[in-house]
């Protein structure tokens, strides 16, 4: 496999990002990696390169680049987690990835063709957001215990759902106090309306930050091996699929 650490010029700075591919000539199929509060850190490294290893380009930024180059959630602590996770918008975290596509579309090792993008938990809303911005190029787009996806603000994801041509899936804890069942159901009968291509699936027995191997009392293994399950399923079936190697 092939890693790289860089910095990608936005308008606002250098965004350091996590890139990973398999190792060969060919060109892979970009998906956006879109971290949670915590931090981009060594867990999501992991986790981009098991997507990379089935044969994806995949690009992990750090969201909080105008803030903090090297967040630690063990020495800063929530409060500044939460300072800037809400230093975030979807207008801005779509510009962001607005750059990691002008940079995708330079590399050799990166296809051209359709990309997918994955959110977790902050970041579910900005994966939302983003399938409707780039409608062209995202064809798949998951939201993994994602918060805020539908809300009274003005710039709540829900609100451009239509514009999305590619497929939705959210994926859901059972018991989630940032994305409780109320503001998914409301989500669902929203987005019945609009005749987009979507699935909302719900995660039994599970809490906030399932996916990840790390969080203590909230890891589910079993769960958290149906999510991968689930999101290459997602790619494959909207032609976003690996070179024959």
């Amino acid at each position: 496999m092939i890693e790289q650490e860089i910095d990608i010029k936005t308008a606002d700075g250098d965004m350091n990002t996590f890139i990973t591919h398999p190792e060969s000539e060919a060109a892979y199929p970009v998906i956006i990696f879109l971290m949670d509060a915590p931090g981009k850190r060594e867990e999501l490294h992991d986790m981009a390169r098991r997507i990379a290893a089935v044969g994806y380009y995949v690009m992990l930024p750090n969201l909080y680049y105008r803030r903090e180059r090297e967040f630690d959630l063990a020495e800063q602590g929530r409060e500044v987690m939460f300072g800037h996770m809400n230093s975030l918008t979807n207008a801005l975290v779509c510009e962001d990835i607005q750059a990691l596509f002008a940079h995708a579309d330079t590399a050799p090792a990166a296809a051209s063709g359709a990309a997918g993008c994955v959110g977790y938990c902050m970041s579910g809303p900005f994966a939302f957001a983003a399938a409707a911005r780039f409608a062209d190029r995202l064809q798949a787009s998951a939201c993994l215990h994602g918060v805020r996806l539908f809300n009274d603000a003005d710039d709540s994801p829900h609100r451009d759902a239509h514009k999305i041509s590619g497929e939705m899936y959210f994926g859901c804890a059972e018991t989630d106090e940032w994305a409780p069942p109320e503001m998914i159901d409301g989500l669902d009968k929203y987005l019945a309306a609009t005749g987009i291509r979507y699935q909302i699936e719900w995660y039994p027995g599970t809490h906030h930050g399932f996916v990840f191997p790390q969080r203590q009392g909230m890891y589910h293994k079993a769960a958290a091996e149906r999510h991968w399950e689930q999101l290459f399923a997602l790619f494959r079936r909207n032609n976003i699929t690996p070179p024959i190697r």
